[in-house]
């Protein structure tokens, strides 16, 4: 499929949301962004309808949800609250404002791909995923690692790579950790998910033709001598798909789980 300004020339075919599945080798990934609600579960589903392993987190303190003012925000603890209790709350509390809002249908969204909103500092990396075996992308991240991280704001980049160093790197693998700058709404959360799946396709397919230079054993050790090869190409990759998503700022770095 060719890119062009962030505009498909070339619409790939897709059977009732799903894209094909050309088997193979795949990345790992995740998603985050503050409240694991517009832009990283936008992002979840394109990569999960893609058939890429993915997981989705955000990083603030407290879920926090439009209210009927600025000063009255719907605030949810993370990891406590499913979407559809969410729902269903607001559904019940006003109808009328919080469907023209698009409230209603990103949560109806949200229910349809994961249970409810997970906290990244609360993400036990390393750790068997047992519990989340119903949600959109699970198959392939049960061992509680991914390749590459998108974060969707630069503050939660920081907090991601803040979080990381002080984690240790206790498992020593590498991990890419790329913001995509994404303004929080639903419009350019859509827009914004269709860049994080072109440039995951980019880095994916980079991924492959490594680990079938290096060979399948050696390449899914992942550490820092197996990936060196694939390492040393995402920048490039990364500039390559910012010339066809200008209006998406990306940053970079490497950092270690």
């Amino acid at each position: 499929m060719e890119v062009v300004n962030g505009a498909s020339t070339t619409p790939a075919p897709t059977t009732n949301g799903e894209g094909e599945d050309l088997g193979g080798y795949k990345l790992k990934f995740c998603t985050v962004c503050a409240s694991n609600q517009n832009r990283s579960m936008e992002a979840h589903l394109r990569l999960s309808q893609a058939n890429y392993p993915v997981i989705s987190f955000g990083t603030g303190s407290l879920v926090r949800l439009p209210g009927p003012t600025i000063h009255q925000p719907n605030v949810y603890p993370f990891n406590k609250v499913s979407y559809d209790t969410m729902y269903k709350e607001l559904d019940g509390k006003d109808h009328r404002l919080y469907t023209a809002n698009g409230l209603l249908n990103m949560l109806g969204r949200n229910r349809q791909v994961k249970w409810g909103p997970e906290r990244w500092q609360d993400w036990q990396i390393g750790i068997p995923r047992t519990e989340q075996v119903k949600d959109r992308g699970h198959t392939g991240t049960e061992g509680g690692v991914v390749d590459v991280v998108f974060t969707c704001e630069e503050r939660c980049w920081d907090a991601v790579i803040d979080d990381l160093l002080n984690r240790g790197s206790p498992l020593n693998r590498p991990v890419h950790v790329i913001n995509v700058d994404i303004k929080d709404n639903h419009e350019e959360a859509s827009i914004g998910g269709q860049g994080i799946l072109d440039l995951a396709d980019s880095l994916n397919k980079a991924a492959k033709e490594e680990r079938d230079m290096i060979g399948a054993a050696a390449f899914d050790m992942a550490n820092a001598a197996s990936r060196a090869s694939f390492d040393e190409r995402v920048p490039e990759i990364i500039g390559e798909w910012q010339e066809r998503w200008p209006n998406l700022p990306a940053t970079w770095t490497l950092a270690w789980f």
